[in-house]
């Protein structure tokens, strides 16, 4: 006779690596507030680079991509 398979545990995993997400989000926000004094004495052009490249930054910067990975790995 088959035997079903186990209930799966739910993973800690998940709900502590959303919370990291968000503190490393939280983080990289403040940092770019506090460089928003000195950016915004440059020019139009400078202060849009600088925003697009902080704004799409913290996807290469933060170490979201193993995060991400080890929140999928099994708890046990």
């Amino acid at each position: 006779m088959i035997e079903p398979d186990p209930v799966p545990r739910p993973s800690w995993r998940k709900p502590a690596g959303a919370l990291l997400i968000l503190a490393l989000i939280a983080a990289w926000a403040l940092l770019v507030v506090q460089l928003a004094g000195p950016v915004g004495r440059l020019s139009g052009i400078v202060q849009a680079l600088f925003y697009l490249v902080a704004g799409l930054g913290w996807i290469w910067l933060l170490p979201l991509r193993r995060l991400l990975a080890w929140m999928e790995r099994a708890s046990n």
